[in-house]
């Protein structure tokens, strides 16, 4: 299964796109999510442009693709073709709708929160992997996930880096996430209040005109 997936620019590390997980999720999701964000700084141009990296009892799957990276956190025996094929599916609709906009200046965190609804339609597709359609894409030849590296977690991030360090790493990244669900969650708002105020509003005044037009003229 999908657990969960995050977008991110390769140049900085800057988070571009998450779910929002439930608190359940969330809670069991912390460390590997801190992991994830470290694995993030670790990567550039020069990096693999597809990996596996295993830690624990989940597998981390990356692309890199026009400068962004694209990762989801899955559980250990969950197909690495279908995976692939997962985040190929979201690379190609993020660069359909924003092309190039992730590179411009002054980017903040989250700035395409909106991607969020497709990542969740396109997640719950691959989440059985007994459909058909899934069923299908284990058969096709298009990728060949037997030749993509597969990196251990501990090697990749671990190796020649104190305790001490990567403690105070994983606090730092802890800090980070909560700031940035939070930017998350206000651009949300902000969203709905666009979509939804002037509406309200209107249908308030009209209302309040018929509440005055039949109880006191």
């Amino acid at each position: 299964m999908v657990k969960t997936t995050m977008i991110a620019r390769v140049s900085d590390a800057l988070p571009l796109a998450e779910p929002m997980d439930d608190d359940q999720m969330e809670k069991e999701l912390r460390e590997y999510k801190s992991q994830a964000k470290l694995i993030f700084r670790k990567l550039n141009m020069n990096s693999a442009p597809r990996c596996s990296i295993e830690s624990g009892t989940y597998v981390f799957h990356y692309i890199i693709d026009h400068g962004i990276v694209y990762l989801c956190i899955c559980e250990r025996n969950y197909p690495r073709k279908l995976a692939f094929s997962y985040l190929e599916d979201l690379s190609k609709e993020f660069f359909i709708s924003y092309g190039s906009e992730f590179d411009r200046p002054g980017l903040r965190p989250y700035a395409f929160v909106k991607f969020d609804t497709f990542m969740k339609k396109t997640k719950k597709m691959y989440q059985d992997t007994r459909t058909q359609s899934n069923l299908t894409k284990l058969h096709e030849d298009l990728q060949d996930v037997t030749k993509i590296m597969t990196k251990n977690m501990e090697d990749l991030l671990y190796r020649g880096e104190t305790l001490d360090n990567l403690q105070d790493k994983s606090q730092l990244l802890l800090r980070d996430s909560a700031r940035y669900r939070k930017t998350a969650r206000d651009v949300n708002l902000q969203a709905l209040y666009r979509k939804y105020g002037p509406p309200v509003i209107i249908l308030l005044v009209i209302l309040f005109v018929i509440y005055l037009r039949f109880w006191w003229w």
